[in-house]
């Protein structure tokens, strides 16, 4: 798989947990810095107190190759209580790719929510790109290794991300 394809990761996991209560915990912004070694803060921009279609939210991160960086993540679908979905822009430049485009985000990532028996399924997705990104940049450096590159993020964003459904089921099946 190429950069250019749009590389996909996703993962579900079913929760036996009340719908409202995961869809409340999957539309906190801050919720997955508890389980991201990556992502280490986020707030709303623009005096937004919580998701709606067209909020922003900025975010901080940071990876041992790539140091420090900013985001500006923009809600693109707001679907309550299934889809709750925002693509992420490079606000500052950092990864090379001009200005900021909705068009062209560095990643699109989105939670799905659908009830399952007595609980419910949710889903968490990602596609990279079509927007440079740090992959781009690891890529531009070893272009002869664009598919292993690209085959190791997919995998790192595969055990994040099972990491932070895990972390939601633990939530969510707590008694409150």
């Amino acid at each position: 798989m190429r950069y250019v394809d749009g590389p996909t990761v996703e993962c579900d996991l079913r929760l036996a947990a009340d719908p409202a209560r995961v869809w409340e915990l999957v539309t906190d912004i801050e919720l997955p810095t508890r389980f991201s070694t990556e992502l280490r803060r986020v707030r709303w921009l623009d005096g937004s107190r919580g998701p709606a279609l067209g909020a922003r939210f900025e975010g901080h991160n940071h990876h041992p190759a790539l140091g420090e960086w900013r985001t500006i993540s923009h809600v693109v679908r707001f679907d309550e209580p299934q889809v709750f979905g925002w693509v992420v822009l490079d606000p500052d430049n950092r990864f090379g790719g001009g200005p900021a485009d909705l068009r062209r985000p560095a990643a699109a990532w989105q939670f799905r929510l659908a009830p399952e028996g007595d609980g419910c399924r949710l889903v968490q997705s990602v596609r990279i790109g079509p927007g440079r990104s740090g992959v781009s940049l690891v890529i531009d450096r070893a272009p002869e290794n664009e598919e292993q590159i690209i085959e190791h993020r997919r995998a790192a964003l595969r055990d994040a991300m099972t990491a932070t459904l895990q972390g939601i089921r633990g939530l969510a099946e707590q008694p409150r």
